[in-house]
């Protein structure tokens, strides 16, 4: 049985494209506590370079917010359904959206555990992939725990995200202590 919301969330994540706001602007905050994140709303590629040609791609910054896990997978869980992923017509298509939540929250989780906090959470989709990349301070190198013991309490986040990526990886900052990891995700059919 799935836990993934099949009703669009309050005003939790930024609006729709389309929505009015220009490509790249920030959205309105839904308070003026300095403890509130950024959104942005872009057409704009992956932290590496120039995005591929219809890439779409949102961005949380968590810096200094509270509740992160939560508001990373409340953030994606919008734009799933701006992008039309949520709500789900068949098992298939809920069983994706709910790999992607459950990739945000372990890489959340890890980056909060093991690397001084995230900074920005990015969602991006083609029409193919979907990819995930959160932004840390840490300098550690994220990896699934060997020999992976599935009775064992913790050490199972990196496990799950191998296993339900299509790929992943860290991509170090230069100059800089932090890295970004990342993943992609097959967009369902």
């Amino acid at each position: 049985m799935g836990t993934t919301q099949q009703h669009p969330p309050s005003d939790l994540g930024p609006q729709a494209e389309g929505s009015g706001l220009a490509a790249g602007a920030a959205l309105p905050a839904a308070s003026a506590a300095s403890t509130t994140p950024e959104v942005r709303s872009d057409m704009s590629g992956a932290a590496s370079g120039a995005p591929p040609a219809g890439r779409r791609t949102r961005r949380l910054s968590l810096g200094s917010a509270s509740g992160i896990v939560p508001l990373a997978r409340d953030f994606t869980r919008q734009a799933l359904y701006d992008w039309g992923w949520l709500p789900a017509a068949t098992a298939d298509r809920r069983a994706a959206a709910e790999d992607v939540l459950l990739v945000v929250s372990e890489l959340v989780t890890n980056a909060c555990l093991h690397a001084e906090g995230p900074e920005e959470l990015r969602v991006s989709l083609d029409a193919k992939v979907l990819r995930l990349e959160v932004e840390d301070r840490g300098a550690g190198q994220p990896a699934p725990r060997q020999p992976h013991r599935a009775g064992r309490p913790g050490g199972h986040g990196m496990f799950i995200v191998q296993r339900l990526c299509l790929d992943w990886g860290v991509v170090r900052s230069t100059g800089m202590p932090g890295k970004t990891v990342w993943a992609e995700l097959a967009a369902p059919a």
